[in-house]
């Protein structure tokens, strides 16, 4: 069965242990960041269904690496920890692009809840992707077909657009060549994985190299 995976952002070292072992109980993948950059780091690296991010933090507080995470478009779903209860700090996590909040102290059973009620609701926004979608200087409409970068029109193929609509429903997630040929092409592993390279280096000169990473010897990778 496949593991959810939650990124843990807590500077307080029995929290941690508490709450990650609690997650681990219940069958999720927990990884741990103590400080604001070194989480800010591993959300961007890679995919989690979920963030579990604490307010006050050494060298960035909750506020900034939720605030940034959104401004690359990072939509990860994020449940905000403070020992703050005044409803202004809830009021900006939201506006920052939390989902939910929860305060300190907390009963355990309420965490696991609004983690549940999280990864739910994540799942169903997978399953129905939006018809737009913008990064960078790039903005897709796929209900028209329409790309743009610059404000200028991109002209993409109907191969180049569900691979670009496939990249950016996993954005975030290393991208197999393979899996590439199975969910985009839809023949299985039997072309050469060599027209997915060819594919995404035409892909990569229209929308910006830098939105598509390789990582070698693996596979690819959308950053937006």
């Amino acid at each position: 069965m496949f593991e959810r995976r939650i990124l843990l952002v807590e500077d307080e070292e029995s929290l941690v242990l508490v709450i990650s072992d609690r997650l681990k109980s219940e069958g999720y993948q927990v990884e741990c960041a103590g400080d604001g950059e070194s989480a800010l780091a591993k959300a961007v690296s890679a995919s989690f269904d979920l963030i579990i991010l604490d307010v006050a933090l050494p060298k960035k507080n909750g506020f900034d690496v939720c605030r940034d995470l959104r401004q690359r478009g990072n939509e990860t779903p994020v449940l905000m920890l403070t020992a703050r209860g005044q409803v202004v700090d809830r009021v900006i996590g939201l506006k920052l692009g939390a989902d939910d909040y929860l305060t300190k102290p907390f009963d355990m059973m309420e965490l696991l809840a609004r983690v549940e009620a999280l990864m739910r609701r994540s799942r169903a926004t997978v399953e129905k992707p939006s018809e737009s979608y913008a990064f960078g200087d790039v903005r897709v409409d796929f209900r028209k077909a329409v790309v743009t970068r610059d404000a200028r029109t991109v002209e993409l193929s109907g191969l180049e657009l569900r691979l670009l609509r496939y990249f950016i429903e996993h954005r975030g997630t290393l991208l197999t060549r393979d899996e590439l040929l199975d969910k985009v092409w839809g023949y299985g592993a039997t072309l050469a994985t060599r027209t997915v390279d060819v594919h995404v280096a035409q892909l990569r000169q229209k929308i910006g190299a830098e939105h598509v990473v390789t990582v070698h010897g693996l596979g690819y990778k959308f950053v937006s």
